[in-house]
């Protein structure tokens, strides 16, 4: 049962050097009426990529033609694919107790959290921080968006848009912003 509000954890403002990135696309906005067609991962220790994690996901519904635009996913790619139910236990195992990691990550946790909560009854509780968040609050840019983070930082967007891009892009636009504020302690 999906409830109003979510038990989520908690937005830290913090440069955490061990976390998770998570990203995921979508069929639309909603996490109470769209689904998941992508997630991805990336476990970072000490600063560095040591693992990944990257599922496409067959929802229930055709794929409408302006996210297989946006995103190049095919009703033809997640044909065979597993359901979300399936997919959520591999992935929350990679995650762990982590930080999360993400872009507008609110976005994303509320998705995955909406489906833990249906098919397991659990809740999505990791803290997480957001290079979205992070980037208003220590960065004098005119916007904080994925895009124009990656531009400012001379960090290519090639492939924009699928989860395991998103989530590399996100995490050099982190190490961009984290090095900026640390250089100034």
């Amino acid at each position: 049962m999906i409830t109003n509000e979510r038990n989520k954890g908690k937005l830290i403002n913090e440069f955490p050097s061990d976390y998770t990135v998570v990203d995921i696309e979508t069929t639309g906005l909603s996490p109470r009426t769209c689904e998941i067609i992508e997630i991805s991962a990336l476990k970072v220790r000490n600063d560095k990529i040591v693992d990944s994690f990257s599922m496409l996901i067959k929802p229930s519904q055709s794929i409408a033609p302006f996210i297989t635009k946006l995103t190049g996913i095919t009703d033809e790619m997640v044909c065979c694919k597993p359901s979300v139910e399936y997919v959520l236990p591999n992935f929350m195992d990679f995650v762990a107790e982590d930080i999360i990691l993400g872009h507008n990550v609110n976005f994303d946790i509320n998705f995955i959290y909406d489906n833990w909560q249906k098919y397991y009854g659990k809740a999505f509780s990791n803290n997480f921080a957001d290079t979205m968040r992070l980037s208003r609050k220590y960065c004098d840019l005119k916007k904080h968006n994925l895009k124009f983070l990656a531009k400012h930082y001379g960090v290519s967007i090639e492939g924009h848009h699928r989860a395991l891009v998103d989530c590399e892009i996100t995490f050099k636009i982190y190490n961009h912003i984290k090095n900026e504020v640390l250089s100034r302690l």
